[in-house]
C-alpha cells in the first residue's frame, strides 16, 4: 500500500483526494494546510486521517511514500525541495513552479533524489484528449497549417476558484492556470514551439492578471501557432483547442468535446471508441513500483514553463 499525504487543501488539491481514496493500493495517511479548520475537516472526512498545519511536520513522517504538493505556485519551490530532500516521491499541480529558475532548480532536486516526480496534467488521462492525439497522428485533417488556443472567459477568477494568488498578476492569470495545460499538450503532440510573439492586455490595477492576450509562435517546422484570450466579457465560457489541416479540422472544446470534419463538411461531435485510457493516479502506482508507467515528470514541466514564461512576458 501507498502512503500518500496532501499538502494544500484548497479547490485543486480537493479534487484528488477522491482519486486517491478510490484506488485499492493507495491510502491517503496525512493532510495539510495551513488552516487548521481546513485539515481537521478534510482529515475527518477521510476517516480520521492526521492533520498537519505545517508541510515540514507532514514530510517528517515517516508512513508517508508519496506527497501531493497543492499548494498555489509561488510556493511549490519550497515544498518541493522539500519533499524530495527527505527523498519522498513527490506529484505537484501545474505550473511547475513561479519561474524558469524555481523549475530547473526542483528538477534537478528530484532527478538527484532520484525520486519519481510527476505533474498533474489531466488532459493526458482524458479520453477525449488521447482521441485527438490518435486522430492527429492519423493524418485526420492531412497536413497541420495552423494550431490555435481560445480561452474566453465571463469572468476570471470563475466563480468556483476565487481566491488571492489565481487573480495575482504574480503567479495567477488564466494564460498561466488553464494555458499550461494546452501548451503541454502542444509539447507532446505537435513538438517545440518557438519565435514567441506575444501582446498582454492588463486592468489599471499593477497586482491584477491580464484580461487579454494575443500571441503567435511556430512549431519547428514553421506551423504558425495563434493563442487568443479574454476576460471580463460578455457570453459563456470557452476553450478551444484546434488544428485546422488541408484536409480537414479537428478541435478539443471545452476541455472534453471533440469535433471534426473533413473539408466540406460541418463540424461535428466524434464519437470515442475503443479509446484505452488509464488514471494519474494507477500511473503513479505503476511508476513507483518501478513499472513502465505514464507519468509526466518535471521535466515536461520545465519546458512548459519556459513557454510559459515567454507567453508572459517574464
Amino acid at each position: 500500500m501507498i502512503k500518500v499525504g496532501i499538502i494544500g487543501l484548497g479547490a485543486i488539491g480537493q479534487r484528488l483526494i477522491k482519486q486517491f481514496s478510490l484506488h485499492n493500493e493507495v491510502e491517503i495517511v496525512a493532510v495539510c494546510d495551513q488552516v487548521e479548520s481546513l485539515a481537521q475537516a478534510t482529515a475527518k472526512e477521510l476517516g480520521d486521517v492526521q492533520a498537519y498545519t505545517s508541510h515540514l511536520d507532514l514530510i517528517a513522517d515517516d508512513h508517508i511514500d508519496m506527497v501531493y504538493v497543492a499548494v498555489p505556485p509561488k510556493y511549490h519551490h519550497q515544498v518541493v525541495l522539500d519533499v524530495v530532500g527527505a527523498k519522498k516521491h513527490v506529484l505537484c499541480e501545474k505550473p511547475l513552479a513561479n519561474s524558469l529558475v524555481e523549475a530547473e532548480e526542483m528538477l534537478r532536486a528530484a532527478q538527484d533524489a532520484k525520486v519519481v516526480h510527476a505533474m498533474n496534467f489531466p488532459l493526458n488521462y482524458d479520453a477525449e484528449a488521447n482521441a485527438f492525439a490518435d486522430l492527429i497522428s492519423k493524418n485526420y485533417i492531412g497536413k497541420l497549417r495552423r494550431l490555435q488556443l481560445t480561452m474566453h472567459f465571463p469572468q476570471w477568477p470563475r466563480v468556483w476558484q476565487k481566491n488571492d494568488w489565481v487573480v495575482s498578476r504574480e503567479q495567477g492569470g488564466f494564460v498561466l492556470e488553464v494555458g499550461v495545460h494546452f501548451i503541454q499538450q502542444t509539447l507532446k503532440i505537435f513538438g517545440d514551439i518557438t519565435n514567441i510573439q506575444t501582446q498582454l492586455e492588463f486592468p489599471e490595477d499593477p497586482s491584477k492578471s491580464e484580461t487579454g492576450i494575443i500571441a503567435t509562435a511556430e512549431l519547428a517546422d514553421g506551423t504558425p501557432v495563434l493563442i487568443e484570450g479574454l476576460s471580463q466579457i460578455a457570453g459563456k465560457e470557452y476553450i478551444g483547442f484546434t488544428a485546422y489541416g488541408t484536409e480537414g479540422i479537428l478541435t478539443l472544446d471545452n476541455w472534453g468535446e471533440l469535433k471534426g470534419a473533413k473539408n466540406g463538411e460541418e463540424l461535428a461531435n466524434i464519437s470515442i471508441e475503443d479509446q484505452t485510457i488509464t488514471s494519474l493516479i494507477q500511473e503513479l502506482v505503476k511508476a513507483i513500483k518501478g513499472q513502465k508507467a505514464e507519468i509526466y515528470d518535471f521535466q515536461v514541466g520545465y519546458k512548459a514553463q519556459a513557454i510559459l514564461e515567454k507567453l508572459r512576458n517574464k
